[in-house]
């Protein structure tokens, strides 16, 4: 893993900022006619990509998982795994019962009454990839925050292997949970089928999860025909490191990042060489006895960095430039360091605070924005399964005390009939 110093920053930064922004042309255009296929076709044109990019046939194996499967998974997980899911799920719904939004109405002068009324979308999908690794985590991510909104109805998508077959601890995750409607379908193909609905398919009001450059690329289009979470990209960590640093424990925190995806990355900022050193010594003891180490290293060859800045305060201010998904305080004051974190979209203060429990156990979301995006978009929360109506209630006091201000008004805007909405009731 690689020192970066002085002018050596500027460049590695712009070639990680490139890695933020580029999706191809050749990308866009083939998810675009995954969608519109799959919008014309239904389920004919998912039978058709998950033959091609999946190698299953959903002829034979069926689109739907059966309840019979979802419940046979359930019954043969390792009780042990059964345990910490149960108690991983308990963490994710106490933390996320905690900003639960409510209704609320308030009564002003002239009985005139305003508020905002609270409920929860109707049907949601959520997306579990597949691929290089299965996470049953981001089920529960997904789920979870949905069901504590109090979501009526949520489907769940999952690509199978060319056997037909569902990861089953996603399918035991599933079943746990209470979701019976899932489908052996993953890519942009399932995104669609999401969005539009089909002859199988539910079509839903929104659509949640991480997947590839392709699910992102497809929510990217989709988002306006329905809701979505946020378009994630690769995913990245940085560690702001001081000379007080574990540096095992930020090698370790980078690794598990790196292991994700060559497209992963995974950063140290920090002002002390002698601690750059010791972490870039670490990192290379602790991958050679890692499985995904061909992964990790090419992440790291890719868009992994230690990088070495003059003082403390300038690696605060690049933290903040770059927004990251995960941000470590590996400092000696990470409570006041966090006063002055603007953009990042989960914040891990101190060495025993890994990006790992996060993941997993502690109970904020994992699905977090990347690409920058902290510095506009939230972690997925409850409220992102909910929605919000203003309540107007006027009373003839009310129209009568303010009507010539609101007709004024509509008057500017040469909009004649709205002022007269408001004449008309104040001359009964």
């Amino acid at each position: 893993m690689k020192i970066f110093r002085d002018q050596e920053i500027k460049g590695f930064i712009e070639r990680f900022m490139q890695r933020r922004t580029r999706v191809s042309v050749e990308v866009n255009q083939i998810v675009t006619a995954i969608l519109e296929n799959v919008r014309l076709n239904g389920d004919a044109a998912l039978y058709e990509y998950t033959q091609k990019f999946d190698k299953v046939d959903l002829h034979r194996y069926g689109m739907a998982v059966s309840a019979v499967e979802l419940e046979t998974a359930h019954q043969e997980l390792d009780g042990e795994l059964l345990a910490v899911l149960r108690e991983a799920k308990e963490n994710i719904r106490r933390f996320h019962e905690k900003n639960l939004p409510q209704s609320w109405f308030c009564e002003e002068l002239d009985n005139i009454v305003l508020g905002q009324r609270v409920v929860p979308l109707e049907r949601v999908g959520v997306y579990v990839p597949g691929g290089r690794a299965v996470y049953p985590s981001s089920l529960l991510m997904g789920v979870v925050p949905a069901q504590v909104a109090g979501v009526r109805e949520i489907i769940l998508t999952t690509p199978a292997n060319p056997q037909g077959e569902v990861n089953r601890t996603i399918l035991a995750a599933a079943w746990e949970l209470g979701i019976t409607q899932v489908f052996r379908i993953g890519g942009a193909q399932a995104i669609a089928a999401m969005a539009f609905g089909t002859q199988t398919v539910p079509q839903v009001d929104k659509i949640v999860g991480p997947g590839n450059i392709y699910v992102a690329t497809a929510k990217k289009q989709l988002f306006g025909h329905c809701g979505i979470d946020m378009v994630a990209g690769p995913s990245e960590v940085i560690v702001i490191a001081d000379k007080t640093a574990n540096a095992a424990y930020t090698a370790a925190d980078l690794l598990a990042q790196a292991e994700h995806d060559p497209l992963a990355s995974s950063i140290v900022i920090t002002d002390s060489p002698e601690l750059a050193q010791t972490v870039q010594r670490q990192v290379e003891q602790q991958m050679a006895q890692l499985p995904r180490r061909e992964i990790i290293q090419q992440s790291l060859d890719n868009y992994g960095g230690i990088l070495l800045m003059p003082d403390m305060q300038s690696c605060i201010t690049l933290s903040n430039q770059l927004a990251p998904e995960h941000l470590g305080l590996h400092v000696e004051k990470p409570w006041e360091t966090l006063e002055v974190i603007k953009n990042a979209g989960a914040i891990f203060l101190g060495s025993w605070s890994p990006e790992a429990v996060g993941d997993y156990w502690a109970g904020p979301n994992h699905v977090l924005p990347t690409n920058g995006s902290a510095r506009f978009f939230s972690p997925l929360r409850t409220e992102d399964f909910m929605k919000t109506s203003s309540v107007v209630h006027y009373s003839r006091e009310g129209i009568l005390k303010h009507g010539e201000k609101i007709i004024t008004f509509a008057n500017s805007e040469e909009l004649t009939a709205h002022a007269n909405a408001i004449k008309i009731r104040m001359s009964d």
